[in-house]
């Protein structure tokens, strides 16, 4: 602790642009999704029009994450995140358009519904790539010395905005309206753009360049399913991420259960944002490497938790305490993964690694809300997110009893041999 520096990764002045150009394109996104959200719960009134959302972006997300985990490891990262920014800024200025006021005058509401989810589905191609890419970038940027520092203020910077952005399109919502809150989405990601020019061209380390697709992939996975670290830290995340998806179900929970409308929605969004704010600092300060298998059972636990509390919970500020320790567990839970992602993958198979670690990560982020959606839709929304709630503790016990191997997982040794 003594020779610990937190502000290290920061020294590298590349990096700093990276965490902008990520929490502008994170916060454009999520913002983004919430106010698909709720303009699709406005015109259906039907959650599981909600969950569909999540199952259109995540099909795309999937079937070509693989592929795009190849690509990037044979192709110079800069360009390929310049490409892949390009890309979301068209989806950002078409999702402008539709929801005009022109839109709505000249075609129905099933029109415009159709119209959402097309440019979902799309975006969910984009987003495939997006992974890979800043993996692999990261080890690029900064020192290996620095990998974890790194991963502390990147996996924070995501968490943090990838809930202000749902937090702040609550309130935009109310303030300014759908269309002006899509037009904050389009400015985030070509401000994101621009700063790209600041992050010069990378080296291409993978020795295996023009390796066939279905070889590559198969080393990929070969050594993602070997590393018993890499796989039960992602197997445990994915589980708690496909069933903790309750937070999609908040549209409903600020209209019909908690009756706090636009504002107690922004308000509700907003708390994980205080709580991912919080573990930014924190976890730069006390790394996450000492006995980093133990803390991840434990805040994937408290992740269980939290979610349980909020479902059962009618106290608006009960409810706001519950989404603050989902923000700040949460956070906790995905540093340290990615800093287990970081110190176990060697630089020539990043892009492979990265884009399994999407299917089972980010992918689950959609299908979680679509499982949320669904068994809302059949069991009703409180009964929905308490089972959530329940599956994931159930995740942490099994795994702390069937692999008592990775609760010792420490991984300053790792540190040490970088």
């Amino acid at each position: 602790m003594k020779n610990h520096d937190p502000y290290l990764a920061l020294r590298f002045k590349e990096f700093n642009y990276f965490l902008l150009i990520r929490f502008l394109l994170v916060f454009g996104w999520s913002m983004q999704f919430i106010i698909v959200e709720w303009e699709v719960y406005n015109l259906t009134k039907d959650p599981l029009a909600l969950g569909l959302i999540g199952l259109v972006e995540i099909i795309p997300a999937i079937s070509m994450s693989l592929f795009a985990g190849h690509i990037v490891d044979q192709k110079e990262k800069k360009k390929l995140f310049t490409i892949a920014i390009i890309a979301l800024l068209f989806i950002s200025v078409a999702f402008f358009s539709i929801t005009t006021n022109y839109f709505y005058s000249n075609y129905s509401s099933k029109q415009v519904l159709t119209g959402i989810y097309i440019l979902v589905f799309i975006g969910g191609f984009i987003r495939a790539f997006f992974g890979p890419i800043i993996f692999s970038l990261v080890a690029l940027i900064v020192s290996k010395n620095a990998y974890s520092n790194a991963a502390s203020w990147s996996s924070s910077t995501w968490q943090f905005a990838s809930v202000l952005g749902p937090a702040f399109a609550g309130f935009s919502i109310a303030w300014i309206g759908v269309n002006a809150s899509m037009g904050f989405v389009l400015i985030s990601v070509f401000i994101a753009l621009l700063l790209t020019y600041f992050i010069k061209k990378k080296p291409i380390l993978n020795p295996k360049i023009g390796e066939p697709i279905i070889k590559s992939l198969k080393t990929g996975l070969r050594f993602v399913f070997k590393t018993k670290a890499i796989l039960i830290a992602i197997t445990l995340d994915m589980v708690a991420v496909l069933f903790g998806g309750a937070i999609a179900l908040l549209p409903i929970y600020a209209q019909d259960i908690l009756n706090v409308g636009s504002q107690g929605f922004g308000m509700l969004r907003a708390a994980p944002a205080v709580g991912a704010l919080i573990i930014m600092f924190i976890s730069a300060y006390i790394p996450v490497t000492k006995n980093a298998g133990k803390k991840l059972l434990i805040s994937i636990f408290c992740f269980g938790t939290s979610i349980i509390i909020f479902g059962i919970s009618s106290i608006f500020y009960l409810s706001l305490f519950a989404l603050f320790l989902y923000g700040l567990t949460d956070g906790i839970s995905m540093i340290i993964r990615q800093t287990i992602l970081q110190l176990k993958t060697p630089d020539e198979v990043r892009g492979r690694v990265a884009s399994v670690n999407s299917i089972f990560i980010s992918s689950s982020n959609e299908l979680g809300a679509f499982e949320s959606g669904l068994t809302a839709k059949l069991m009703g929304t409180v009964p929905a997110v308490v089972f959530g709630g329940l599956m994931t503790l159930i995740s942490v016990v099994f795994t702390n009893f069937k692999f008592p191997e990775f609760k010792k997982l420490d991984l300053r040794n790792d540190m040490n041999e970088n």
